[in-house]
């Protein structure tokens, strides 16, 4: 959430390839807008990377039921004041904050500057990739799947 919790950012991270979306929200975090940034950031996903959503229990998710049936991803929730439960989503979280402190603007940001962020982070190796970056991952996983099966 930006100053006054007007702004927000969406972060996705994918578990296997631990590859992360920011999606930047400058103007409002309604339901509506939570979904619709959620569907387009999936979009270019494989299937074997878009099984589950867990989500924490702000209201941004109370039409999840909507983003499930355009998405065809379950979403579960984390009880509340458990943020291990969401851990690699808390990860990434701290990640995007060295570039997006809390209690900021968030709407002052461009779409450019948030992929260039984004595109970063994603490319930086991590000690349990075996050094290997979320990026290389992710293509891989979506090379395999775009392979045609002999």
């Amino acid at each position: 959430m930006g100053v006054g919790s007007v702004s927000a950012m969406v972060t996705l991270r994918e578990r296997k390839t631990q590859y992360g979306i920011i999606v930047n929200l400058p103007h409002d975090h309604t339901a509506v807008s939570v979904n619709a940034a959620i569907t387009n950031a999936f979009a270019g996903f494989p299937p074997s990377l878009k099984r589950t959503l867990t989500w924490d229990q702000g209201v941004e998710m109370a039409s999840h039921e909507v983003l499930t049936l355009a998405t065809g991803i379950p979403v579960f929730f984390a009880e509340r004041s458990s943020p291990w439960q969401r851990g690699a989503n808390e990860n990434f979280n701290g990640l995007v904050r060295q570039y997006f402190p809390k209690g900021t603007n968030l709407a002052v940001h461009s779409a450019r500057h948030v992929n260039h962020v984004m595109k970063e982070l994603n490319t930086r190796p991590r000690k349990n990739l075996a050094y290997d970056t979320p990026a290389a991952r992710f293509r891989a996983e979506h090379y395999a799947q775009e392979k045609p099966v002999k």
